[in-house]
């Protein structure tokens, strides 16, 4: 059995932190002891999904790298066998800090962006490129959730490509289908009927590229439809804004975070994906395990790998609000329909939960 040190930044309502508890419900006990330390534990919408068993550690910090002392105190207090960390920010903080750690402490990261089009929103692109390059290569193994990213990695940032493994995100099929059947607020079948119902979920920031979503649904008048866009985030006012000047207040709702999203999902006719990067979308993988077709644009991060040739779906021929219009026509031209429950059945939270294990313990010297 390996003891494992997982590091989150937080554990407020994303995709990464459902991923990580996820993994943590999982793991079987007998192979994986899993500790948790968080950063920021403020707003912790998922804090009661934390495994009863998995001790919670709170390193009361608002920034990652004010963190960092106490994580490699912790590395020397506890000798766990790996430091598995999620998101890049904190990967790359950790890989700087590498000689700090304990000898014998191996470091497992599992990115969740591809990392050239994240660096696009930074201030100084090419000092992050720099760092990414020379000091994330520490990363003893890196665990990719899709082969855009993996080669994103080792093609611009000079990765090893012995050190990758792409691992997809695990569903837990039975957990999101029982929650799918919830009751959900009786205001939404209220204001939806009689239209195509399209939902839609992230964060709201720039990446999620909800903006282009708004000016998509602007540019096709004719389509009786109704949107609600679920999450929280700094754009939120910004979005209120342009629904309010194009027009779209009786079209588009933003309904805030939602603990339940699946009930959403399950109840729409489609859900539409505008992002202008991913990692590898959790939330269309959870939108197919709804029975629910997607809409996208072919951001870099999987989206293709995830949605090819799987029935009622549409992939718009680029990324742009014109090109979502086209694709959110088209698929009500052909009509929705069901997404099959074989599609989703290579992302069982069982089959990927597997996977992980055999990379930690591989990892960890078993």
């Amino acid at each position: 059995m390996k003891t494992v040190l997982f590091v989150i930044p937080s554990l407020h309502g994303g995709g990464a932190e459902r991923v990580m508890l996820t993994l943590l419900q999982h793991f079987d006990r007998a192979r994986i002891r899993p500790v948790l330390a968080v950063v920021d534990m403020r707003n912790a919408a998922y804090r009661d999904a934390v495994p009863a068993d998995v001790e919670l550690i709170d390193l009361g910090c608002t920034r990652v790298l004010a963190a960092l002392p106490k994580i490699i105190r912790l590395l020397w207090a506890r000798r766990p066998d790996l430091l598995f960390s999620t998101l890049g920010h904190l990967n790359l903080a950790l890989s700087l800090v590498r000689s700090l750690f304990p000898c014998g402490v191996r470091h497992v990261a599992r990115e969740t962006m591809v990392v050239s089009e994240y660096l696009r929103e930074f201030r100084r692109p090419r000092l992050w490129a720099l760092l990414y390059r020379h000091a994330y290569r520490r990363v003893d193994r890196l665990v990719c959730q899709s082969f855009d990213m993996r080669d994103d990695l080792v093609g611009r940032f000079g990765f090893p490509p012995d050190k990758t493994r792409v691992i997809r995100n695990p569903l837990a099929l039975a957990v999101i289908r029982a929650r799918c059947a919830e009751p959900l607020p009786a205001e939404f079948a209220a204001r939806v009927a009689g239209r195509l119902r399209l939902v839609a979920a992230g964060r709201l920031v720039a990446q999620k590229g909800f903006d282009l979503l708004v000016a998509a649904l602007a540019q096709c008048p004719a389509l009786d439809v109704q949107l609600d866009i679920l999450g929280e985030g700094p754009e939120r006012a910004a979005l209120q804004t342009q629904i309010d000047a194009a027009g779209q207040g009786e079209r588009i709702c933003l309904r805030g975070f939602q603990a339940n999203p699946y009930a959403w999902f399950a109840a729409a006719d489609g859900f539409v994906l505008s992002s202008r990067y991913e990692g590898f979308s959790n939330v269309v993988l959870e939108a197919l395990a709804s029975g629910t077709p997607v809409v996208a644009l072919p951001c870099p991060g999987g989206v293709r790998e995830a949605l090819t040739g799987v029935p009622g779906c549409e992939i718009a021929g680029e990324v742009s609000a014109e090109a979502l219009a086209d694709a959110l026509r088209q698929w009500a031209v052909r009509g929705p329909a069901r997404v099959p429950a074989e599609v989703v059945a290579p992302y069982a939270v069982e089959a990927i939960v597997g996977q992980y294990e055999e990379l930690l313990l591989a990892a960890g010297g078993q």
